[in-house]
Order: C-alpha cells, then structure tokens, then sequence
C-alpha cells in the first residue's frame, strides 16, 4: 500500500502538460510523463472539430480535462481554426468559458447550443 501511496503523490505533484499528437489525431495531456487523457479531432480546411475527450480514472478530480480544452482551444485559436465542439465536454467548456467562443462560427453556435 505505501508504494502505491508513494506512487500517486508522485504522479499527483507533476504539473499537467498538453500537447498535440498528429499522427492519432488527438491532443494528450500528461502528468509527468505519463498520459492522462485525451482529446480526440478531426481537422480539415481551416477547422478542427473535437469529437471525444476523456480523462483516465486514476486522473480524475484534477481538472485535467479543463486542461486539456483550454489548452487545445488556445492552440486551435493560435493556429486561425474555427472549432466544432462534438465532444460535449467542449461544448459545455466554450458555454461556461466565453472567450472561447468566437472559435466557434456564429452560424454553427446553435447545432451545439452556443447561440
């Protein structure tokens, strides 16, 4: 029990980081090095549309998956992509965190209830 202990105040000290992952088509955060969750996409001309978010079990509770979208999103934003927000979770982050949703094109606001 003490290493497991040990184990997850090691993991739990380790600050998030997010980055992006081409080649699976998702963004992935990290504690440490070790994958946490992930934000799955698909990107065309000018878009990225966020289809599936999920955070591991053993890294819930942290925040991680606020993270994870504000970060996607900023980099989205960086990168001159409108957002489509599929995954709820980004739907409901863009709801909540306002400035996010100009991302997202004032005639496709209403299909994920952003009007």
């Amino acid at each position: 029990m003490t290493d497991q202990m040990n184990d997850r105040t090691a993991i739990s000290s380790d600050s998030p980081t997010v980055r992006d992952n081409p080649e699976q088509n998702r963004f992935e955060v990290l504690v440490g090095e070790t994958l946490a969750g992930f934000a799955d996409y698909r990107r065309s001309e000018g878009r990225i549309d966020f289809t599936h978010t999920e955070v591991f079990e053993q890294f819930g509770g942290r925040g991680l998956a606020k993270t994870l979208a504000a970060a996607s999103l900023d980099e989205a934003r960086a990168q001159g992509l409108a957002v489509r927000p599929y995954c709820p979770l980004y739907a409901r982050f863009i709801a909540k965190n306002s400035d996010y949703l100009d991302l997202v094109a004032e005639g496709d606001r209403a299909e994920f209830d952003l009007a």
